[in-house]
Protein backbone atom coordinates (compact mmCIF):
# COMPACT_ATOMS: atom_id res chain seq x y z
CA UNK A 1 0.00 0.00 0.00
CA UNK A 2 1.24 3.16 -1.13
CA UNK A 3 0.77 6.43 1.01
CA UNK A 4 1.10 9.84 1.11
CA UNK A 5 1.22 12.64 3.40
CA UNK A 6 -1.37 15.55 2.61
CA UNK A 7 -0.71 18.67 0.99
CA UNK A 8 -3.14 20.55 3.38
CA UNK A 9 -1.09 19.42 6.39
CA UNK A 10 2.53 20.74 5.12
CA UNK A 11 0.82 23.71 4.29
CA UNK A 12 -0.53 23.92 7.63
CA UNK A 13 2.68 23.15 9.34
CA UNK A 14 4.07 26.31 7.10
CA UNK A 15 1.68 28.84 8.22
CA UNK A 16 2.53 27.78 11.45
CA UNK A 17 6.18 28.29 10.97
CA UNK A 18 5.59 31.78 9.72
CA UNK A 19 3.02 32.68 12.73
CA UNK A 20 5.97 31.80 14.92
CA UNK A 21 8.25 34.18 13.32
CA UNK A 22 5.59 36.97 12.70
CA UNK A 23 4.89 36.60 16.17
CA UNK A 24 8.48 36.30 17.61
CA UNK A 25 9.12 39.97 18.26
CA UNK A 26 6.02 40.38 20.48
CA UNK A 27 7.28 37.46 22.69
CA UNK A 28 10.82 38.91 23.12
CA UNK A 29 9.63 42.71 23.66
CA UNK A 30 6.05 41.93 25.83
CA UNK A 31 6.33 38.47 27.37
CA UNK A 32 10.22 38.14 27.67
CA UNK A 33 11.71 41.98 28.47
CA UNK A 34 14.14 40.73 26.19
CA UNK A 35 15.66 44.06 25.22
CA UNK A 36 15.92 45.53 29.01
CA UNK A 37 18.27 41.74 29.35
CA UNK A 38 19.98 41.88 26.53
CA UNK A 39 21.34 45.95 27.53
CA UNK A 40 22.95 44.55 30.74
CA UNK A 41 25.87 42.30 28.17
CA UNK A 42 28.65 43.81 26.57
CA UNK A 43 28.03 45.42 23.52
CA UNK A 44 29.49 42.45 21.51
CA UNK A 45 27.25 40.34 23.67
CA UNK A 46 24.39 42.36 22.54
CA UNK A 47 24.85 42.15 18.71
CA UNK A 48 25.40 38.99 18.99
CA UNK A 49 22.27 37.79 20.99
CA UNK A 50 20.18 40.34 18.47
CA UNK A 51 21.80 38.30 15.42
CA UNK A 52 21.07 34.47 16.64
CA UNK A 53 17.40 35.77 17.34
CA UNK A 54 17.14 37.52 13.77
CA UNK A 55 18.48 33.78 12.57
CA UNK A 56 15.96 31.89 14.57
CA UNK A 57 13.17 34.09 13.33
CA UNK A 58 14.33 34.24 9.58
CA UNK A 59 14.86 30.21 9.80
CA UNK A 60 11.01 30.08 10.89
CA UNK A 61 9.69 32.32 8.18
CA UNK A 62 12.17 30.64 5.65
CA UNK A 63 11.26 26.86 6.66
CA UNK A 64 6.82 28.07 5.90
CA UNK A 65 7.80 29.86 2.80
CA UNK A 66 9.77 26.92 1.16
CA UNK A 67 6.84 24.23 2.48
CA UNK A 68 4.02 26.72 1.06
CA UNK A 69 5.94 27.51 -2.20
CA UNK A 70 7.09 24.06 -2.87
CA UNK A 71 4.81 21.82 -1.09
CA UNK A 72 4.99 18.78 -3.57
CA UNK A 73 8.66 19.04 -3.56
CA UNK A 74 8.97 19.01 0.29
CA UNK A 75 7.42 15.54 -0.18
CA UNK A 76 8.79 13.77 -3.69
CA UNK A 77 11.41 11.66 -1.87
CA UNK A 78 14.07 12.70 -3.67
CA UNK A 79 17.91 13.22 -1.98
CA UNK A 80 17.17 17.28 -1.81
CA UNK A 81 13.56 16.25 -0.15
CA UNK A 82 15.39 14.22 2.22
CA UNK A 83 17.97 17.00 3.51
CA UNK A 84 15.46 19.71 3.55
CA UNK A 85 12.90 17.61 5.41
CA UNK A 86 15.75 16.04 7.70
CA UNK A 87 17.33 19.78 8.42
CA UNK A 88 13.72 21.11 9.67
CA UNK A 89 12.87 18.17 11.42
CA UNK A 90 15.94 18.24 13.46
CA UNK A 91 15.56 21.92 14.04
CA UNK A 92 12.05 21.50 15.56
CA UNK A 93 12.78 18.34 17.27
CA UNK A 94 15.99 19.63 19.23
CA UNK A 95 13.52 23.07 19.75
CA UNK A 96 11.17 20.97 21.31
CA UNK A 97 13.90 19.22 23.52
CA UNK A 98 14.88 22.80 24.68
CA UNK A 99 11.91 24.08 25.49
CA UNK A 100 11.53 21.05 27.51
CA UNK A 101 14.76 20.90 29.18
CA UNK A 102 15.70 24.24 30.20
CA UNK A 103 12.41 26.47 29.60
CA UNK A 104 10.85 25.21 32.45
CA UNK A 105 13.20 26.19 35.13
CA UNK A 106 12.10 30.14 33.93
CA UNK A 107 9.00 31.89 34.50
CA UNK A 108 6.83 33.40 31.97
CA UNK A 109 4.54 36.55 33.76
CA UNK A 110 1.98 35.07 35.45
CA UNK A 111 -1.38 36.56 32.85
CA UNK A 112 -3.67 33.92 31.42
CA UNK A 113 -2.94 35.04 27.92
CA UNK A 114 0.66 34.39 27.97
CA UNK A 115 0.02 31.01 29.95
CA UNK A 116 -2.18 30.29 26.92
CA UNK A 117 -0.05 31.23 24.43
CA UNK A 118 2.72 29.03 25.64
CA UNK A 119 0.82 26.08 25.98
CA UNK A 120 -0.07 27.17 22.15
CA UNK A 121 3.20 27.60 21.03
CA UNK A 122 4.30 24.48 22.82
CA UNK A 123 1.44 22.46 20.53
CA UNK A 124 2.93 24.47 17.50
CA UNK A 125 6.52 22.96 18.32
CA UNK A 126 5.29 19.46 18.43
CA UNK A 127 3.65 19.55 15.73
CA UNK A 128 6.12 21.03 13.52
CA UNK A 129 8.61 17.97 14.86
CA UNK A 130 5.98 15.30 14.08
CA UNK A 131 4.82 16.77 10.61
CA UNK A 132 8.52 17.03 9.26
CA UNK A 133 9.63 14.08 10.76
CA UNK A 134 6.70 12.53 9.22
CA UNK A 135 7.81 13.84 6.10
CA UNK A 136 11.07 12.79 6.21
CA UNK A 137 10.56 9.32 6.98
CA UNK A 138 8.27 9.03 4.05
CA UNK A 139 11.25 10.61 2.14
CA UNK A 140 13.98 8.59 2.78
CA UNK A 141 11.37 5.38 2.59
CA UNK A 142 10.49 6.20 -0.81
CA UNK A 143 14.07 6.92 -1.71
CA UNK A 144 15.06 3.89 -0.22
CA UNK A 145 13.00 2.01 -2.00
CA UNK A 146 13.03 3.33 -5.63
Amino acid sequence: MKWTIPNWLIIAGAIGQIFTAIIYPYIRHVVFDWYNDIKKLKPLNQEIAKTYGRYIQGLNFSFGLISILFTEDMKNQTGLAIALTGLIAAYWIGKVITQFAYYPMYEIPNKLIFKIGEVGMNILFISFAVIFSWLFAFNLAGYLNN
